[in-house]
């Protein structure tokens, strides 16, 4: 194969771009980060515009360091954070306002308000989602009601709605397509996932036009082409999926029952449950894998929205380390954390507690506690709201699991990958491509486009880099999860309205 897939990772913290062979490796790179607008406590901002051209300009990098252009690329596929929710102008392309971040608390009083009405079951049983201020619906109606006359030109058909696939679809089309895939329109709480539509009781529910929402397709197909201008002649896009589907493909979770775990700014933990639409009684997400071929694929998962986001904080907030990258060296100084858990709520907690009102706490500090047992702690608990994930999963599924496959920025770490195995006591498996995510998506539009033939291809390019192996003893491994259960306890509403 002479020519290559490029893959667009616009994730929460950095927009990135790969280049992939058709063996699954990484050909070229190029990675930029962007500003965390944070307004008030609980409250993340992204400026779209700045989502938008730290993409394109990591996409032209990748292709100058390969010396590639556009005719060497097959198709380009796109993963993206996921219910971070933009409106945008349809005639102008402008944003209304800045996009609202996944982690983002700003709805949580509309949520309350929902579930105070009796909505949540009837919410639950269409999407597979709980009610909570994670997902887009609600902050589409905040968007909504807080912007004057905004409502009335969405039903004009003058504002649209797109998660960051679709955002970007729109800039790199020029305006001519407005769609999203399968799996990000599942994480709207608009979309049924049993029936494959925007359900029109969820909208009114909302209060929000149909007119806004993008056409819902599979997640491997042409959905159009790059503006000539963008790489000097037309592209085609051909997949996009939510990162954290992109990722479980990336992963070849194709039999049920294989799952993956990202670690990245949260932690996702994704659980193929084939066309099967799992309904959870452990406070875990039911939602869309990926639609392919005419089929959809089902998973459960469940989401902690800090993970990698906490070792953000050890360097920005604390100041501990200057790069991210020292804080394996840091927690390494010491034996253990000595009995220090931090619980990293700065947004609230996600599966399987979903309390927007959790606020971070640190406990367990004694004069003894050093900067290097805050990085282990923080490092720790990754670990730990892993473990909270894959025992509600077990529970729902039936499946106990015997090997967890491992992606994301922070899984390069040795000490926390082992860990982590120690907690579950399970086989974790770090795969020689850790970049799944973007993967993912490279795969969705490369077999749309005819690169690779079917999945069978992806699953002989999966190699495993690292696999750890529990070596705690079960008394230890109980006794550190039940001071972490400890704490969680401690911060559950913390911040909740009197």
């Amino acid at each position: 194969m002479t020519k290559y897939v490029l893959a667009l990772d616009q994730g929460t913290t950095s927009s990135r771009a790969i280049v992939f062979s058709h063996q699954g490796q990484v050909v070229s790179a190029a990675q930029q980060e962007f500003e965390q607008i944070l307004p008030s406590p609980g409250h993340v901002e992204h400026d779209s515009e700045a989502i938008w051209d730290s993409q394109l300009a990591v996409a032209r990098q990748c292709l100058a360091k390969a010396s590639l252009t556009a005719a060497d690329i097959a198709a380009i596929g796109i993963a993206n954070q996921r219910e971070t929710t933009i409106l945008w102008e349809r005639d102008s392309g402008r944003p209304i306002c800045n996009a609202i971040v996944w982690q983002s608390r700003i709805s949580a009083g509309i949520c309350d308000q929902l579930k105070a009405d009796g909505h949540a079951e009837m919410i639950r049983a269409k999407t597979g989602l709980v009610v909570d201020a994670y997902f887009c619906g609600t902050k589409i109606k905040h968007m909504l009601d807080t912007h004057d006359g905004l409502r009335v030109r969405a039903e004009r058909g003058e504002i649209l709605f797109g998660t960051v696939d679709s955002f970007l679809i729109w800039r790199l089309t020029g305006g001519k397509q407005h769609v999203t895939d399968y799996s990000n329109a599942s994480r709207t709480l608009l979309f049924n996932i049993h029936t494959l539509e925007w359900d029109d009781e969820l909208l009114a529910l909302l209060d929000i036009p149909g007119a806004m929402l993008p056409d819902v397709r599979s997640s491997s197909e042409v959905y159009g082409e790059t503006s000539s201008e963008l790489f000097g002649s037309p592209i085609p896009i051909a997949g996009a999926a939510g990162d954290q589907q992109a990722a479980t493909f990336g992963q070849a979770c194709f039999e049920v029952g294989s799952a993956k775990n990202t670690y990245g700014t949260g932690c996702f933990l994704l659980m193929n449950t084939g066309n099967q639409a799992v309904a959870s009684e452990n406070n875990l997400l039911t939602t869309i894998g990926w639609g392919l071929n005419g089929e959809i694929t089902y998973c459960l998962e469940g989401s902690v929205f800090v993970a990698g986001a906490v070792v953000q904080w050890l360097r920005d907030g604390l100041g501990l380390i200057k790069e991210s990258g020292e804080v394996e060296e840091l927690a390494a100084s010491v034996a253990d954390s000595d009995g220090v858990v931090i619980v990293p709520a700065f947004v609230g907690l996600g599966a399987p507690y979903w309390d927007a009102y959790a606020r971070g706490t640190i406990f367990g500090v004694t004069r003894g506690t050093t900067s290097g047992h805050l990085a282990r702690a923080a490092l720790e608990s990754m670990a730990f709201q892993t473990r909270d994930l894959i025992e509600a999963m077990q529970r729902d599924s039936g499946v106990s699991l015997s090997m967890l496959k491992v992606d994301g920025g922070a899984s390069v770490n040795d000490a926390l990958m082992q860990f982590q195995a120690d907690m579950l006591d399970v086989t974790v498996q770090r795969p020689v491509v850790a970049e799944t995510t973007a993967l993912g998506a490279a795969y969705l539009a490369g077999l749309a486009v005819g690169y690779w033939n079917d999945t069978s291809d992806v699953t002989k390019n999966w190699a495993i880099d690292s696999e750890f192996r529990s070596a705690m003893a079960e008394r230890d491994r109980d006794k550190q999860y039940r001071r972490w259960n400890a704490a969680v306890s401690r911060t559950l509403g913390w911040e909740k309205p009197d």
